[in-house]
This record gives structure tokens, sequence and C-alpha cells, in this order.
């Protein structure tokens, strides 16, 4: 496995978790509110029901985000060489490693930082379409293109 298949791994394992995560948490929530609403009466009960309803949306809709994230991953093709930065490429700044996918933490893979970064995001807008020894300067620092895979 090369190092970038096992980036995309690492990040999709990453992105499942969560997924499994969130989906028990709503299930959980599911469950709270129907064993409430047998229990329970009156204005209490109704105010309670409503904050867990507005919690279950807010988590139906973070696992939607994710679960987007993760095709987005999922569609990335790491066996892939590229001469420009595009989505899926590994790429050295200075110092930096970053990986092109979707915004997520970053992480530690054989004593080595990766930063995931969007197509979206500022560097990563900057990024995009740009080639070895290339420079982009964010927040007045200069960075230079030292590798892409």
């Amino acid at each position: 496995m090369t190092f970038k298949q096992k980036i995309k791994s690492h990040y999709q394992n990453l992105l499942s978790e969560k997924i499994n995560e969130l989906r028990f948490m709503i299930s959980d929530l599911a469950q709270d509110a129907q064993n409430d609403a047998k229990g329970s009466a009156g204005d209490k009960h109704e105010t309670a029901l409503s904050m867990m309803h507005l919690e279950q949306e807010k988590l139906n809709q973070k696992l939607a985000e994710i679960i987007e994230q993760k095709k987005v991953v999922d569609k990335i093709d790491a066996d892939a060489i590229h001469n420009k930065i595009a989505l899926g490429s590994l790429v050295q700044i200075n110092d930096m490693l970053f990986y092109i996918s979707v915004a997520l933490p970053k992480i530690q893979l054989e004593d080595t930082t990766i930063i995931a970064a969007s197509p979206q995001s500022p560097l990563g807008s900057q990024l995009m379409g740009k080639s070895l020894g290339d420079e982009v300067e964010i927040n007045k620092n200069r960075f230079q293109i030292k590798s892409i895979e």
C-alpha cells in the first residue's frame, strides 16, 4: 500500500467512524424521545421533546455533511499521479504535507503530519492547477510547492 493509499484509507475509516457514531446518537435520541413520550405529559414534556427533535435535526444535518465528505474521499484515485495539483494530490509545500480532498482533521502517519485541505479552502483554491516549483502566497507568507504525488 502506497503512502497516499494509506492516507486515503485512514480518512475513509475516520469518516466511517463518524458516520456510525452519528447514526448511533440519532438512534439513541429517537429512542429517548419515544420513551419520553410514553412516560410524560405537560409543558415540560413538550419542551424536552422539542429540544430532542432540534438536536436530532442538527445531527442529521451533520451526518449528511459527513456522508458527502466520504463520497468525495471515496471517489479519489489514490493511484493517480498528478503533474498539476488536483483532487487527491499529496502536496509538499515548504515543510508541510497537504492531501487535497475535503477539510478534515490533520493526522499523523509514519511520523508524518498530513493536513487535509479542501479545494474550496483559501489554500486549496490557490493550489489547484499549480505545478512543481510554483509559489502561492497566503497571509503574506510565501509557500513553494516542493512535490506533487
